[in-house]
């Protein structure tokens, strides 16, 4: 075998098949280091992943690490082996966050392909997966389903008829829980940043997040570096001056995480994200855009045996360049606005 044989070129469509399990590589030891840096790169300002002493007043050991970051790195396992030659992520599904992850733990990821389906043009193909990431004691910290359009390696190779999995529409209420010990009698809301809780909210209300955040260049590229993301189309400006877009797309994580972040203002004691029942990156974004946010409340939810917590079903939808003072939304052909990248449902938990 020559040297250049030895290098892995990363899985083409043809070479997915349903039921494949695959372990991936690289476990990571998550770091105070890692925390401190996802705010660099985010502005996140949500108490309980600042404080070690906010979290400690509610029965965590110390601030847990930000839920999307700890979904970024066990996403970014999940790349070499899934999406190094996608061309673009498309959605998530069923997405339930177990385990608080802190600092010194190390987390590991395996995934299974539960669809395939091939496009029209015979260049491309859907691939589902559905991956769980776990920490050093084999308790799972992530669930999730996505689906990637990922290039074939030969246009003309044949594939197996077409399966595409059936997926919840939400994760249930049922399903939702917060983490034993946990007790929020002394949350303090100053401490939080806001006054609303669970009980302020209405179904149907929308909120203008208002601020609006410019991703640099070197944020969305030490953004991948930082969750070990190695797809082509987010690292490699030399090839992707080819491509489509002519540069390097932004990782949509990074996106879902500056929306979260906006969203700070309006649900600040939103602590916790319990799961996501779905997301679509609508368009892509590139360095130089401003991302702005809205959310509608969609669901409330009590959580079993729990009188001093509350979830809250939230839609928030990003857009570039765009404020979203009159919430640029899907259109009466169900289009999205032009300016719309990012339609995010998912459920967070808040204090009653």
């Amino acid at each position: 075998m020559t040297a250049a044989g030895k290098a892995d070129p990363g899985n083409f469509f043809e070479d997915f098949h349903v039921g494949q399990e695959i372990r991936h590589a690289t476990p990571r030891t998550v770091t105070a280091g890692d925390a401190a840096l996802y705010i660099g790169l985010t502005g996140s300002r949500f108490a309980l992943h600042s404080s070690d002493e906010f979290a400690r007043s509610l029965g965590y050991e110390r601030a847990p690490i930000d839920d999307l970051l700890a979904f970024h790195i066990v996403f970014g396992k999940t790349v070499p082996d899934i999406s190094l030659n996608a061309i673009a992520n498309l959605g998530y599904a069923d997405c339930r966050f177990g385990a608080p992850v802190y600092a010194g733990d190390t987390l590991s990821a395996g995934s299974t392909v539960i669809g395939l389906k091939e496009n029209s043009n015979r260049e491309t193909g859907v691939v589902y997966v559905r991956s769980i990431g776990t920490n050093q004691r084999g308790e799972t910290v992530l669930d999730y389903v996505r689906w990637v359009m990922v290039r074939k390696r030969d246009s003309s190779a044949p594939v197996a008829a077409a399966t595409v999995p059936d997926l919840p529409a939400a994760v249930t209420r049922n399903k939702l829980t917060l983490f034993a010990g946990i007790d929020l009698s002394r949350y303090d809301n100053v401490a939080a940043g806001s006054p609303y809780r669970w009980g302020d909210y209405a179904v149907g209300e929308r909120i203008d997040h208002r601020d609006g955040m410019t991703i640099e260049e070197s944020c969305h590229m030490t953004a991948a570096r930082l969750y070990q993301n190695s797809a082509r189309v987010h690292f490699n400006q030399h090839a992707e001056k080819a491509g489509r877009f002519g540069r390097r797309i932004v990782y949509g994580g990074h996106v879902i995480s500056l929306a979260r972040t906006l969203s700070f203002n309006g649900f600040g004691n939103a602590f916790h994200i319990a799961a996501i029942n779905g997301g679509l990156h609508v368009g892509p974004s590139f360095a130089g855009d401003t991302i702005y946010a809205w959310s509608e409340v969609k669901e409330k939810a009590e959580l079993a045996g729990r009188r001093d917590a509350g979830a809250l079903r939230l839609r928030t939808v990003a857009t570039k360049d765009r404020p979203c003072a009159d919430f640029p939304d899907r259109g009466a052909d169900a289009k999205p606005h032009s300016a719309i990248i990012l339609d995010l449902d998912y459920w967070v938990l808040m204090p009653r």
